[in-house]
This record gives C-alpha cells, sequence and structure tokens, in this order.
C-alpha cells in the first residue's frame, strides 16, 4: 500500500494545498493507491459524516465508501487506472452509516494520479451526495411518464392500470388503484360520501416482485374503504398522504387482509393518493415501498398530487365516454323495427353491434309505387350527441323520403341539414368536435328491378348475385355530409336481378370483409336457402375481431320478382271521356283481384278525380297504373310540371274539391317527379271480398 508521502507535494507548499481541500472541500475526497486502497480521505463531507478518517484510511474501494454496485464502481476505477481516461459524473448507489443503512446516490468522478517519471500512483475520487437533485429529476420523469402513459384510452381500469405501469417499480414498489363503485357504473362522483360505507372496486394492482407479490383482495373485488384509516383520513382531507408502517399500528385491524399483505410484503412505507374531480371522490390510489427503499416524503407527496390530478381528470373522462356510449348503445339497440313496403318484392333484415367510434344506423322506408328506400348511415363520433344526431338525421330523411324527393336531391337537401346541426352545436357548446356524416340512399323499384342509389362520403352496397358473384357498383360518391366540399351529389341505376342479396355496410372495414372470398355472401345456397336474419349473424360472426371491436350496423335486403298479374298499366287520351275509360279498366281490375267492393268503389272515385285534374291541369301522354300489394296503389302521370295542392273549397264554389276527396278516401296521396312525368298517387287499405 503505498503511503501519503509517495505523492507529488508532500513536505512542500503542496501539502498545505491538500490539508485545505481535504478540510475545507465541500465535496467528498479521496486518495486511492494503485490497489485501490484509501490513502487520504476527507470525512466531514456528507458520504463519511460520522466516520473517522482511520476507519476509512486502508480500506479498499467501493467499500470503502458503501457503494451497492460494488462490481460496477471497481470496474470503472480500474478501467481509469489503465487507461488514464478521466470517469466523470457517473451516479453510483450507496448506504452510508450516516443515513442509516437508506439507499443514497453519489455522483463519482475519478483521475489518474502520475508520479513525474510517469509512474502510475494511483487515483483521485471526487464524491458528491446527489441523492435530492437525482430525486427531483426522477419525480418530473415520473410526472412525465404519467402524463405521456396515462389516459390514452377511454377506458376506465385500462387508465387505472397504465397509471400502475407509469409508478413501479420507478416511484413505487407495489401500486393498489381502487374506483368508486358508483363511478364505475358511469354515476357523477360523489362529492362528499360517507367514508364509513364508501364501497371501492380494485381496479389496478401492480408490483415489482411479480406475481408472487401478496394481494389482500384480487382485481375486480369489491368492499369497503377501511375505516378509520389512513385510507379513510386522505379521502377526508383529501390530500396525498405518507404513512410509516409500524408492526402494531391499529388502522391495520380494520382490514385484517391488508395487514396480512402489508407484513407479507415488508413494506414499511405507504403513500395514500385520493382521485378527485370537481370535488368528487373517483378513486383511491395505495402506494407502497419496503425496507429497501427510501420512505415516502413531503416531495413525494406533492408529486402525486400532481399525477393523481391527471389521472382522475382521464378516469373521469372515460366515465362520461362510458356513460355516453352506453346510452348511445342502448339507443342503437332499440332502434325501432323495420317496415317494409313490401314484403312481396323485398325481403329485408338487419343487425346492429354497437362499438367503435361512430353512430351508425339503418333503415328501410316505404314509397309509393311499391318502392323501397334502403338507407344507411354513420355520424362522426360515438357519445351522446352524436346518437342525438343519428335520431335527428333519421327524422329528417323520413320526411324527405315522404316528399319523394330523388335520392341525389334527398342528401343534398339532408346535407343542408347537417350544416344546420353542426352551426348550431358549436353556437351551444364551443369546441365541440365537428359534426360530419355519411349516408347511401337507395331506392329499389320491383317492378323494373331498377335500384337508384346516392352516396354522401359512404361505402356502396355490396351485392351478392344468385349465382353466387359478389361485386361492388363502382358509384358516383359525393362529399361527407357536413364537409366544406360542395361538390354536387349524384345518383346511379343499376339493375339488380331478382333473388339477389344487397347489402349495406355501416363501415368501410366491414365492406371489405362481405367482399371477401370466403365471406358468408360468396356462398350461393345461403343466399336462396338461409333465412335472412341467419344470414346477418353469419355476416357479423365472420367479422375478424379487429374489426368486429368497432361494431357491425348491417342490412340486407333479398330481392323478389314482383308478380305480374298484380300490376296493371292502361294508358289514356287526353280526353273528358278518359276519365270513364279509366273508371272501367278499374273496376274490372279489381273485380279480378276480389277487391272489396267498398274498396272498389273509393278505388273508382279516386280514379275519376285524379284522371280529371290530369286532363285539365296536365300535359300528356296521360297513363293509369294500379298496383295490389300489402296496399291498393292508384297511380295517375302526366308529362306537366304543375304541382297540385289541396284546397279548402267554399260551399259556393263550383269546384277545388277533388283533392279533398281524394284524401278523405285514401290512407296516403302524394305526388312524385321525374325527367320525364309527374305521378299522382295513392295508397288504400286492402281487404278481401266478401
Amino acid at each position: 500500500m503505498a503511503d501519503a508521502d509517495d505523492f507529488p507535494g508532500a513536505g512542500d507548499a503542496g501539502t498545505v494545498v491538500l490539508d485545505a481541500l481535504f478540510t475545507q472541500a465541500p465535496v467528498g475526497l479521496a486518495v486511492l493507491d494503485s490497489e485501490l486502497c484509501v490513502v487520504r480521505v476527507n470525512t466531514a463531507t456528507p458520504p463519511m459524516q460520522g466516520m473517522r478518517e482511520e476507519d476509512v484510511v486502508g480500506r479498499t474501494f467501493p467499500a470503502s465508501h458503501h457503494v451497492i454496485d460494488t462490481d460496477v464502481a471497481e470496474a470503472l476505477a480500474r478501467r481509469v487506472l489503465e487507461t488514464g481516461v478521466p470517469a466523470r459524473g457517473r451516479i453510483v448507489r450507496a448506504r452510508p452509516p450516516a443515513h442509516g443503512g437508506q439507499e443514497r446516490l453519489y455522483e463519482l468522478s475519478a483521475f489518474r494520479l502520475l508520479a513525474g517519471d510517469g509512474a502510475v500512483l494511483g487515483l483521485s475520487i471526487t464524491v458528491l451526495d446527489v441523492t435530492e437533485r437525482e430525486r427531483a429529476q426522477a419525480r418530473l420523469a415520473v410526472l412525465d411518464k404519467v402524463r405521456e402513459g396515462v389516459g390514452r384510452t377511454l377506458d376506465m381500469v385500462a387508465t387505472c392500470r397504465e397509471l400502475a405501469h407509469a409508478l413501479v417499480p420507478v416511484f413505487a414498489d407495489v401500486v393498489v388503484v381502487e374506483l368508486v363503485e358508483a363511478v364505475v357504473a358511469g354515476d357523477e362522483p360523489p362529492p362528499a360520501p360517507l367514508l364509513s360505507r364508501l364501497t371501492l372496486r380494485r381496479a389496478a394492482f401492480l408490483s415489482g416482485a411479480g406475481e408472487d407479490q401478496p394481494q389482500a383482495h384480487p382485481l375486480g373485488h369489491v368492499g369497503l374503504l377501511p375505516f378509520p384509516s389512513p385510507y379513510s383520513r386522505a379521502l377526508a382531507e383529501r390530500r396525498p398522504l405518507t404513512v410509516a408502517i409500524a408492526s402494531g399500528a391499529d388502522w391495520l385491524d380494520t382490514d385484517p387482509h391488508i395487514a396480512w399483505a402489508i407484513r407479507e410484503s415488508g413494506v414499511r412505507s405507504l403513500l395514500v393518493v385520493p382521485l378527485t374531480v370537481r370535488d368528487g371522490v373517483i378513486g383511491l390510489v395505495s402506494l407502497y415501498r419496503t425496507a429497501r427503499r427510501s420512505p415516502y416524503d413531503q416531495n413525494d407527496a406533492l408529486l402525486a398530487r400532481d399525477f393523481a390530478l391527471h389521472t382522475a381528470l382521464s378516469v373521469d373522462n372515460a366515465r362520461r365516454y362510458a356513460r355516453d356510449h352506453s346510452v348511445a348503445a342502448t339507443v342503437l339497440r332499440h332502434i325501432p323495427p323495420v317496415h317494409v313496403a313490401s314484403q312481396t318484392a323485398l325481403e329485408v333484415d338487419g343487425i346492429t353491434r354497437p362499438g367503435g367510434d361512430e353512430s351508425a344506423w339503418y333503415d328501410t322506408i316505404p314509397l309509393s309505387g311499391a318502392r323501397t328506400a334502403l338507407v344507411a348511415g354513420s355520424v362522426s363520433g360515438g357519445d351522446i350527441h352524436a346518437t342525438a344526431a343519428m335520431g335527428q338525421l333519421r327524422t329528417v330523411i323520413h320526411t324527405l323520403a315522404a316528399l319523394g324527393l330523388e335520392p341525389a336531391d334527398l342528401l343534398a337537401r339532408l346535407n343542408d341539414t347537417v350544416n344546420f346541426l353542426m352551426t348550431e352545436g358549436v353556437a351551444q357548446a364551443p369546441g365541440r368536435r365537428p359534426l360530419t356524416a355519411g349516408c347511401v340512399y337507395a331506392v329499389y323499384d320491383p317492378l323494373t328491378t331498377t335500384c337508384t342509389i346516392a352516396r354522401a362520403g359512404h361505402p356502396g352496397p355490396v351485392i351478392a348475385h344468385p349465382d353466387g358473384t359478389v361485386d361492388q357498383p363502382d358509384l358516383a360518391c359525393g362529399p361527407r355530409l357536413g364537409s366544406r366540399d360542395q361538390a354536387p351529389f349524384a345518383a346511379t341505376d343499376i339493375r339488380i336481378p331478382p333473388g339477389s342479396v344487397v347489402a349495406f355496410p355501416a363501415t368501410r372495414a366491414l365492406t371489405a370483409h362481405l367482399k371477401s372470398t370466403t365471406g358468408p355472401l360468396r356462398r350461393a345456397r345461403a343466399l336462396t336457402d338461409s333465412l335472412l336474419h341467419q344470414l346477418c349473424e353469419d355476416v357479423v360472426r365472420a367479422l375478424p375481431e379487429a374489426t368486429a371491436a368497432g361494431g357491425a350496423v348491417l342490412l340486407l335486403a333479398r330481392t323478389r320478382a314482383f308478380p305480374p298479374d298484380r300490376v296493371a298499366t292502361c294508358p289514356l287520351g287526353n280526353e273528358l271521356s278518359a276519365a270513364a275509360s279509366a273508371r272501367g279498366f278499374t273496376t274490372d281490375k279489381l273485380a279480378d283481384w276480389s277487391v272489396a267492393a267498398e274498396t272498389a268503389f273509393n278505388t273508382e272515385l279516386i280514379v275519376s278525380e285524379l284522371v280529371t285534374n290530369a286532363i285539365r291541369y296536365g300535359s300528356p301522354p296521360l297513363e293509369l297504373r294500379l298496383i295490389l300489394d300489402r296496399t291498393l296503389t292508384c297511380e295517375v302521370s302526366d308529362s306537366g310540371a304543375t304541382a297540385p295542392h289541396l284546397r279548402h273549397a267554399r260551399t259556393t264554389d263550383e269546384g277545388g274539391r277533388g283533392l279533398y276527396i281524394v284524401a278523405q278516401l285514401a290512407e296516403a296521396w302524394g305526388a312524385r317527379y321525374s325527367a320525364e312525368a309527374k305521378t299522382i298517387w295513392t295508397e288504400q287499405t286492402v281487404e278481401p271480398r266478401r
């Protein structure tokens, strides 16, 4: 072992300098020989407080400084001896006696010492206690980790687990997160709960010891808050609470299971952190440290207060989403039953599986002339506002469909409604996510087997043909409803043969699944033999897990041939005698159809009035068409553009009562327009002839 006299400067002014450094320097200094034995050390600095110099001199580094990671520290010192490259600012862990064996952090630097002839004499090392600095940085790192990693999902339990993973092992050896049971159910956080009766659900548990860590209660356990205890006190005072755990603490008796887990885990320090938002109690975070780590202090409590606020807000956001999503899902599950215009020409069924971030819907709307409107759409966002908007859009579509608008015109009017709802929503709730919606509107005419389809930023239908082929027609697509794109909407006519199945999906992922070569729609037999509802179930059941998690809203329609003997068409001349011809034609046809006498009589009056109006106010050519389906439909078409309207004639008026009579005799009536003609139609309930 080298002696102090072997080093340069001994016995001259250098000795004075060394003495000043070793007695007054604010950092720990030590001189080691080439065998890493301590030659000289100052013991007045924090790492050596409470020790005498003679207790340290002669001991080998790193044991001389009570370093924990001895192999790493020794390898560092010998590398400096061998290479001469200084080591600066290396962090090492130690348990000095002056701190009762608690772990401290040193910043260590080492420099090689050379004699005048270049011989290696040893090392000089400096040691600085940086425990508080490193802990402060570590606390900031923990807070950053919580802010980045907690609240990434709108799931309360997942948020609690994210918090546990952010805190173990950097801040705690064991983390338990519990939520108020009422909050888990979606209720508002109670502002002043009765703590002795407060029910908590264990949402997350994580230990640095892994699965061998003893647990007081399993995940999902629901139980009363231990009272009185540090847990109830932290909730009562709405602040983090640090507790040094003693084996005989009275509060441990309030829950023997917790007492057992603490005893088996060797826990010595507890930090209880309430989760509160808007003065309401959301839950409780319990952080435990064992004897190998420093106990929690007030700095840790301040950090816990900050990350608890972030976590509480994240949990509350998830709670609000869960509540709104639950309401939205309930609304979707109670979509009114599908009213099919014609079971004779069209069989429809659908399925709704809520999920994902869109409020989707489907509808079928009976139209005049045995036609059916098939609708599918989705509103952006999955919250209660999107669900409410979905209900409004469905109502508007039903209203516009009753006016007989063509699909492209209907989407244009619907777009105006969405723009109005978006403006109104932003005005009432600034910052709300803009409302947009996608929609596909199709009108199927069984008499011509033609389907007219218009799209607004929504996937088009997928058609499975009777021969087993499946395709998605290339249809014109307008902008999404509510977008800034002002492009016009366009409609496309396609022929759909009887026996086909037309699928209207709500999402693009579902569309891709429907077109799959192995999908249920590819099985030709399923189209003809299976129940349509069963086919819906088969499609959804075969969805990939990732697609199914986003929900599934699907409308299926199976086309049928309309019986030709239940449609009768009669061209009419443009003279007054045409009314008599139309009545005669109607009488004969209704007799063939065995329509009840009263209905037949009313129909003759309706036909007479409609034909007379067409002769007076319309333009040739004229045509009468009778359709016997779920109702009896009368249609009179002409090429005029004049819109009929119902008048309320006075008692002295000689005319103006035609449409009034029609409205009284028919269940419903209206007008629709095409590029070639205007059609006035009526519908009556059909009763068989007695």
